[in-house]
């Protein structure tokens, strides 16, 4: 039998499975509707013997030449005398409509068989996938010669150079399906080379001035009491600047490799919020901040959210950070929070310079500066926002951006109400 003919037959299973399936569903559809019948066909028979006056009755099946005139509503009266109102009456306004509805399914089951054509045109892209699978278990030399050719080019493939190419156009879609990986695994060894290369820059810069400062130390710190003073404070600086590089670095790396767990419980995000609205202002009285949320919100429930508090306070945390560093002083940076029935948000909003569309979508790689500058005037490490996307991923969470150069940029961060524990 070829591969047309098991086709064919298999629809013709299909489809007299499909009837058989079919007749028996319209059974029990008819059965249903039969037994609803005369389920009406009681409760109407006993309310018109109460309008009549007569006694409550039953029903039964007697004895006739119609299977409609077999059911009836057998009334016994004080005489014993009985009456008896018939189901073939009851149905008889119902004809048409049960003529319709049983042609309808005769029409139904004579038509399916008459649709294997149709069911074999669905298999027919099953059956090209079977021809290609028996074509390619049996191999002929040529077919060998293709696959030793898409090896071949394989090897000479690398991260490096990533594409592969035999020529041969049946094996084109394997070709695109390899150099998309090859091209996933450059990106990917370019990130991390981009990673080095600016963890070194960043730990670099704070060595070579403490370098500095200590041989400035040697030489004249010794007897100059000026040189001494800013010295230690350069130094004390840069040691903290490089401890937090190395924190933050520390941090992202037990994220890459899964070994930042969170803290799970359920927390009042607006009561994290004030806190960190109330820190801010505490710390830093070169800025106007405002919170747009009320005090009640703090014990309102539907302000709870299942997460990690202490990193969610270090995400807002963060976004405070940059939004003073890149706002001039005497600015407002305002922050609230929200709740729907599916999320919790809260924002961060400031009144500096903005950034382009551009970097907007950049500020979360590594070590991204939106002025793309590397020499720290505005402070910080550039692994901040990077951190705070981590946070809020961890959290199946997400962070909208909107910045206008001149104007200002708002961050919202978006988390559902209870991640997976």
């Amino acid at each position: 039998m070829n591969q047309g003919e098991r086709t064919t037959s298999l629809a013709r299973g299909i489809v007299w499975s499909a009837w058989w399936r079919r007749l028996l569903s319209y059974a029990l559809l008819n059965v249903l509707v039969f037994a609803t019948i005369v389920g009406c066909f009681a409760l109407q028979s006993s309310a018109r013997a109460t309008a009549e006056g007569l006694p409550q009755g039953r029903i039964e099946v007697r004895r006739a030449m119609s299977p409609l005139d077999r059911i009836v509503y057998d009334i016994t009266l004080p005489n014993t005398e009985h009456t008896q109102y018939r189901l073939s009456e009851y149905v008889e306004g119902f004809w048409p409509v049960l003529a319709v509805v049983g042609a309808g399914e005769v029409v139904s089951l004579v038509a399916l068989p008459f649709s294997t054509r149709r069911v074999r045109r669905k298999l027919q892209p099953l059956n090209d996938l079977a021809l290609a699978a028996e074509e390619l278990g049996n191999a002929t030399n040529a077919d060998m010669h293709k696959i030793q050719n898409l090896e071949q080019a394989i090897h000479s493939a690398s991260v490096d150079s990533p594409h592969v190419s035999t020529g041969d156009k049946d094996l084109r879609s394997i070709e695109v399906a390899l150099n998309g990986l090859l091209r996933q695994m450059q990106e990917a060894k370019l990130q991390q080379m981009r990673f080095v290369s600016d963890a070194s820059h960043e730990l670099r810069t704070p060595i070579a001035v403490i370098q500095g400062y200590v041989n400035m130390l040697d030489r004249w710190g010794k007897e100059d009491e000026e040189v001494l003073d800013e010295s230690i404070a350069a130094l004390k600086s840069e040691s903290q600047h490089m401890q937090e590089l190395v924190e933050q670095l520390l941090f992202l790396a037990r994220g890459d490799s899964g070994r930042n767990t969170l803290q799970r419980e359920r927390f009042n995000l607006a009561q994290t919020v004030r806190e960190a609205w109330e820190e801010s202002r505490m710390i830093d009285d070169t800025h106007v901040y405002t919170l747009d949320s009320r005090e009640s919100d703090t014990s309102d429930a539907q302000f709870e959210l299942v997460g990690d508090a202490s990193m969610i306070k270090q995400v807002i945390r963060i976004l405070v950070q940059n939004a003073v560093a890149y706002s001039p002083k005497g600015t407002q940076i305002s922050m609230g929070v929200r709740a729907n029935a599916d999320e919790l948000s809260f924002k961060v909003q400031d009144e500096g310079m903005g950034m382009s569309a551009q970097d907007a979508a950049h500020i979360f790689e590594r070590f991204y500066r939106a002025d793309n500058a590397r020499d720290r005037r505005e402070g910080g490490t550039g692994l901040g926002l990077s951190i705070a996307a981590w946070i809020v991923e961890a959290h199946e969470g997400q962070v909208e951006v909107l910045s206008r150069e001149g104007v200002g940029t708002r961050f919202t961060v978006h988390l559902p109400r209870d991640t997976q524990q």
